[in-house]
């Protein structure tokens, strides 16, 4: 089976740096998605400290990242990339899943 998620190398050194920052030990970092911006839904990132029940695990490149199972269905397939640019860097989400994007690049939906 497919891993859920696929990791790119520049984001798997970020969430490294990012990991190793942090002040207390992770289980690593969690993704979902909520409600919100202008096409309905956006994605999230943030520290895990265990991980939960249900959430489904992907370990590659030396990361653990974790997907909220309700999350899931929106985010099977999708690409997780770093990006770094002149004017701004972040997380990056290539998701096959998505039907349009507001035009910031904010949100999305399916």
């Amino acid at each position: 089976m497919a891993q859920a998620i696929q990791i790119t190398e520049a984001a798997a050194e970020r969430v490294k740096v990012l990991l190793k920052k942090r002040e207390k030990p992770s289980a690593g970092v969690k993704i979902g998605v909520k409600k919100g911006g202008c096409s309905g839904l956006s994605y999230m990132i943030e520290y895990a400290d265990e991980v939960g029940k249900f959430d489904e695990v992907v370990e590659d490149k030396g990361v653990k990242i974790l997907i909220d199972p309700k999350a899931l269905i929106y985010i099977l397939g999708t690409t997780m990339d770093f990006v770094e640019e002149k004017m701004k860097s972040g997380f990056v989400f290539v998701n096959p899943n998505e039907k349009g994007r507001c035009g910031c690049g904010e949100s999305f939906h399916v």
